[in-house]
């Protein structure tokens, strides 16, 4: 019995850990692929290009959106960030899932692209415990934080747009639950090729 390609979609305000729930899974995490975004933002330290991001120029950027080669974009704090249509969509009609962790408004654009994703909010504990985090990563300014965190009121109330909810209080936990999602999303009747047509 074959099983259909599912794209897992995982989004929540930033810095809600939606990046260390992704690393801890993936060793445990078989078949599946993660999706690579494109963005003009600058590499922070340690970041590379073609494995974290790829890093680009705002005019590439804009042949890409002209093109219709990305199955979502949006600009966030002033930088643009897009998911390559064909990677994603050829690897899913070939039966693979794939992994998209992407913003929230990246998030929206998928759904109605692909509405039969799988879509995973990823939510803190409380800002204040969102704020206390990306002051701790040390990768922001004050000022960026201060509108991440104005930002992620507003984002919050999307969540009735995803299928599932996991609060980031503790990794772990977080790690678990949405590993749990994928297995159970694997298991639905409906991303099973029963061979019943043939």
């Amino acid at each position: 019995m074959e099983r259909k390609g599912i794209l897992f979609v995982i989004s929540g305000p930033s810095g809600v850990g939606k990046g260390s729930i992704v690393e801890n899974m993936l060793p445990f995490m078989s078949e599946i692929l993660v999706s690579i975004s494109a963005t003009t933002r600058p590499a922070r330290k340690g970041e590379i290009h073609g494995k974290d991001y790829f890093f680009i120029s705002a005019e590439d950027f804009q042949e890409l959106i002209n093109n219709h080669q990305l199955l979502e974009w949006a600009e966030v704090y002033g930088n643009f960030y897009g998911t390559p249509r064909d990677f994603v969509m050829k690897n899913l009609a070939a039966g693979q899932d794939v992994l998209l962790e992407i913003d929230i408004q990246g998030a929206m654009q998928v759904k109605e692209k692909v509405p039969e994703g799988v879509f995973i909010f990823i939510a803190p504990p409380s800002v204040e415990i969102l704020a206390a985090r990306l002051q701790a990563r040390g990768k922001d300014s004050r000022e960026s934080i201060d509108v991440r965190l104005a930002a992620c009121q507003d984002e919050m109330k999307q969540v009735v747009n995803y299928d599932y909810m996991v609060v980031n209080d503790q990794l772990d936990r977080a790690v678990n639950l949405v590993s749990s999602i994928i297995k159970a999303e694997r298991c639905r009747i409906r991303n099973l090729d029963m061979g019943c047509d043939k």
